[in-house]
């Protein structure tokens, strides 16, 4: 296979002989300092066999996005090789993101505590840019840069917003609170948006039992002996 980019955590590779598109998942886990953090910008570690046990997560939470009606890229897996096999599409540099309560960078940026609810919940687009810091961006900005067409940014939200629901539903039933999350979509050549990426620990915040927030490599883990069941 062809490796078409590098990501931190995954690599987009295209199969030259049939022209499918495939994500690997590596080992490797964002953080900083020696600790794991799905918020972070930078890789802090590798954990062997965490690529296919996020595989195995995401591949669980793309189905159960599908069976609800919300599109996305995902059409297969296979969990040995870490590979899935997904739709070829544009991924805009965005990271779309739904709080139900503050916590990291926000409480960072804007002087809050964390721990206070949103009601609704609060949707931001990201901007996916390292050295910028991953800034706030609007629709406007989005149309601008030719990153969006016109009416893409809301569509795109009211998806995640979807795909929040759903995950907030399942999660409960773990006996886990979702606090936000963030994710990618990409759109085909007729415009029509799908929820892209992965849906694992590594793109959320959750909390459990006895009120904690494990990190993402603890809860993918934990995530997957509970859909094994």
């Amino acid at each position: 296979m062809k490796q078409l980019y590098e990501g931190k955590t995954k690599n987009v590779m295209l199969d030259e002989e049939t022209g499918i598109v495939h994500l690997f998942f590596k080992d490797s886990a964002t953080g900083e300092n020696g600790v794991f953090d799905p918020g972070s910008n930078t890789v802090g570690g590798s954990v062997e066999g965490k690529g296919k046990v996020g595989l195995a997560v995401s591949a669980y939470f793309f189905e159960l996005m599908e069976k609800n009606g919300i599109p996305t890229h995902y059409l297969g897996s296979d969990i040995e090789k870490g590979l899935m096999k997904v739709r070829n599409l544009t991924v805009p540099r965005l990271e779309f993101i739904v709080r139900y309560e503050t916590a990291g960078s926000m409480c960072r940026r804007f002087s809050l505590p964390e721990g206070i609810v949103f009601d609704p919940p609060y949707a931001e687009v990201t901007l996916k840019d390292d050295e910028q810091g991953d800034p706030l961006i609007s629709e406007r900005i989005c149309v601008m840069k030719d990153i969006l067409r016109p009416g893409q940014y809301d569509e795109a939200i009211n998806i995640v917003k979807k795909v929040g629901e759903v995950l907030k539903v399942e999660l409960a039933s773990m006996n886990l609170k979702l606090i936000d999350f963030k994710i990618e979509v990409g759109y085909d050549e007729t415009g029509k948006i799908f929820v892209a990426d992965e849906i694992t620990p590594d793109i959320w915040r959750i909390r459990d039992e006895q009120g904690n927030i494990p990190n993402q490599i603890d809860c993918a883990n934990m995530i997957l002996a509970k859909i094994k069941k």
